[in-house]
């Protein structure tokens, strides 16, 4: 039986973490020069720093996400981004919004553009779900706490998205999104009373 060349073990690594880092591949034993040289050769596609994927891999719709989760692994996915995720909105953003820690680092210049938006507490860590994206876990936040959050954060991105946010989720009772949940997220993130006109308009 032939020993699995660099290039080999590269690949495998690849496939297995769908998005893989420089450590990834050193505790496989594949030295980060061989992952340049796959990268010139059109098998690797870089896709931050220190981070690559197979070119012919197939790309999931929420792809961004995962990337963004490899790039900064404490942020998690919300807002816009995570409506989009959960089918809550008709917005296709053009960036990958992010909650992140008050002193968590921001990333820049990276492959895909990120909307960093700081959150601490229960407001950051309540209502995170992860889904695996191309073998990747991504955190996201719930409908119900994104929801709650778009009501937060209302003047970044529109009171007229986070009221069609929950026109949609308020539809989507009968799948098992529950209004206990939301009116709990709506009470971490202090917007009760900002929320409940519509809530009431829509029971």
């Amino acid at each position: 039986m032939l020993a699995k060349t660099h290039r080999d073990r590269a690949v495998e690594v690849a496939k297995r973490q769908g998005i893989a880092r420089g450590r990834d591949f050193d505790a496989a034993g594949v030295p980060r020069v061989y992952l340049q040289r796959l990268r010139d050769e059109g098998v690797f596609i870089q896709v931050g720093r220190g981070l690559y994927k197979l070119a012919d891999a197939d790309i999931a719709a929420a792809t961004s996400l995962a990337e963004a989760a490899r790039i900064q692994p404490r942020g998690v996915v919300g807002l816009i981004s995570a409506l989009q995720y959960h089918e809550l909105t008709t917005q296709t953003p053009h960036e990958v919004w992010m909650l992140l820690g008050p002193k968590d680092w921001a990333p820049t210049n990276t492959s895909i553009a990120l909307k960093i938006v700081r959150a601490s507490g229960e407001a950051l860590l309540a209502g995170v779900e992860n889904h695996i994206i191309d073998n990747v876990p991504v955190p996201i936040t719930s409908p119900a706490k994104t929801v709650a959050d778009c009501f937060k954060h209302r003047n970044k991105i529109g009171l007229d998205i986070a009221v069609e946010a929950l026109r949609d989720f308020m539809k989507s009772r009968r799948q098992g999104r529950s209004l206990d949940e939301l009116w709990r997220y709506a009470a971490i993130d202090r917007v009760q009373s900002v929320m409940r006109p519509y809530v009431e308009a829509l029971t």
